[in-house]
């Protein structure tokens, strides 16, 4: 095999690989956040999960990726573990549709698939017709890799050695252990698989031998789940639990069978001139009949990852995490799906901080109210709480902007960027409400009861505002005329209660310290207003969509 012929076959596998990446992106791209409905929906029993498991992954040619979204998906709330588990079974089957396309050799028209995506993506303006002619394009490169990797192949035939090499793959241990460490290097199952079927094309491995490497391989596609885990829920790792112990299970099964039967010799004997079809039969009757027999233990397979993945109670209360959005390895993640997940993650997230914004809002008031009831340092906990998930959410909402392509969704996320910076904004108003009892502390300074109501007043119509932003019954256009009526209302109350305390200067002969105090706790719940209106305005549908 000469230096030209190793070129040639990393550069098709290259081609290979940046082809399922670009089918992938533009599927993400054509299906944006409407992914999540469409799981929603079929996903409401075993049977419909398995069939969406299995087209997903027959649209975007990896298991991996489906897994990987799926993953993401749990974690950010927007599936439970039992749903995932028909989709993690569909994704096997239809993982299996790339081996039966290179079998039936249609490399011939792989060019004729990348120049029309081309064609699409150069000379059509819409941005729908871009994303078809990417997934056309995507599937042209892909095949044109595969023929450039089984080019390059060829003279391995009059290779001893590598013939040699490929006899010892008989052996099951040498053989799973070869495909699961091969296919867990290149991420690919599809690609592994297809390599395989080129061997296998040019004489160089029989379907005997690359079985138990195919099991391996079936095995080795789960790695990009684990690595994408990394980071996530305890209940997001489940899933990737789930499908090694699917594919494991499918390996020790298959291996008994090959080991036990002829079931080689009669898979080969119905295409015994398509050692390429062979391989891809073998692998599809691998995954469906999997799939058969373990559909009606799903369930058993979820309870099975929650035993042996515990919920642990240090982690529950873990403090300074996201719960909807990935982090470490897998917040970079750029895999199908992504859109939708960062999206409703996002959502969720801030509504968690939402929350967190409004107590200690009710916090920090109380504390002037009735000193009894203070507690700053569960008010700085909450602030610090607060700051990381706008930190944290900053981070995530950037990837995304810089990686979104539909625009609308793009819009969507700019106004939720704009919400967060407003909810830590109101944070930090809160904190500075509770922070002036140290100082009122330290001085020995107390409250008239004319205060005192006019501060229970200015909480009352904060934690109105507050709770007006969360409520979900209300509609965007209510909330904005109610929001736009409250901030009106705390400009109104700003400007009375300064004329009260100016009032109370004059009597008292001057400005005292707790007239300074008072001066900026007004401009505090001012500013709580000016937020509130804000994110009331970032709320409407209008701010997700460009103009």
């Amino acid at each position: 095999m000469k230096l030209t012929d190793v070129f040639s076959l990393l550069g098709g596998l290259a081609l290979f690989l940046y082809g399922m990446q670009m089918m992938s992106g533009g599927l993400e791209a054509a299906a944006g956040n409407r992914m999540k409905q469409i799981l929603e929906k079929l996903t409401a029993n075993r049977f419909l999960g398995v069939a969406v498991g299995t087209v997903i992954t027959m649209l975007i040619q990896s298991s991996s990726a489906t897994t990987v979204m799926v993953v993401g998906f749990i974690n950010s709330g927007m599936m439970t573990l039992q749903q995932a588990v028909w989709i993690i079974m569909g994704a096997n089957i239809g993982t299996t549709v790339t081996g039966q396309l290179i079998a039936l050799d249609i490399g011939a028209l792989a060019p004729l698939f990348a120049f029309a995506g081309v064609v699409l993506v150069v000379f059509v303006k819409s941005p729908k017709a871009h994303h078809w002619g990417q997934i056309l394009a995507g599937l042209g490169v892909l095949f044109i890799g595969m023929d450039m990797m089984s080019a390059s192949m060829m003279p391995l035939r009059e290779s001893e050695a590598f013939v040699s090499l490929m006899t010892r793959f008989s052996n099951p241990l040498i053989g799973i252990l070869a495909g699961a460490v091969f296919t867990a290097v290149i991420q690919s199952s599809s690609a592994s698989v297809g390599i395989l079927q080129t061997l296998a094309a040019g004489g160089l491995i029989n379907l005997s031998g690359a079985a138990y490497v195919l099991f391996g391989q079936n095995i080795g596609t789960c790695i990009t789940a684990v690595l994408a885990s990394i980071g996530t829920s305890r209940s997001a790792k489940r899933a990737t639990i789930i499908h090694l112990m699917f594919n494991i299970i499918g390996t020790v099964l298959f291996t008994a069978l090959c080991m036990a039967t002829p079931l080689t010799d009669i898979i080969a004997s119905f295409t015994p001139d398509k050692p390429a079809s062979q391989i891809a039969n073998l692998h599809t009757l691998f995954n469906i009949v999997t799939t058969i027999l373990l559909i009606p233990f799903g369930t058993y397979l979820a309870a099975l990852s929650r035993r042996i993945l515990p919920e642990l109670p240090s982690e529950t209360e873990q403090e300074h995490r996201l719960e909807f959005l990935p982090q470490g390895p897998a917040s970079r993640e750029t895999r199908i799906g992504s859109s939708a997940i960062l999206l409703n993650g996002v959502s969720r997230e801030l509504r968690r901080m939402m929350g967190m914004v409004t107590d200690n809002v009710r916090r920090s008031f109380d504390a002037v109210l009735d000193p009894r009831r203070r507690d700053m340092a569960g008010i700085e906990a909450c602030e610090e709480y607060i700051d990381f998930l706008n930190k944290e959410l900053a981070a995530h909402i950037a990837r995304g902007i810089a990686t979104e392509t539909n625009e609308q969704d793009s819009a969507r996320i700019s106004a939720y960027f704009k919400i967060a910076s407003d909810l830590e904004r109101i944070g930090d108003h809160a904190m500075n409400i509770g922070g002036y009892t140290d100082r009122m502390e330290e001085r020995h300074i107390k409250l008239s009861q004319t205060e005192l109501d006019e501060i229970g007043k200015m909480r009352d119509v904060s934690l109105e505002a507050m709770q007006l932003l969360a409520d979900d019954k209300c509609l965007p256009e209510d909330r904005l005329v109610k929001a736009s009526a409250l901030e009106q209302k705390i400009d109104d109350r700003t400007e009375q209660f300064r004329r009260h305390q100016l009032e109370r200067m004059k009597d008292t002969d001057g400005a005292d310290e707790m007239s300074v105090l008072y001066s900026e706790m007004l401009t505090d719940f001012e500013r709580i207003g000016d937020h509130a209106l804000n994110i009331a305005q970032a709320l409407m549908p209008r701010a997700f969509a460009r103009t």
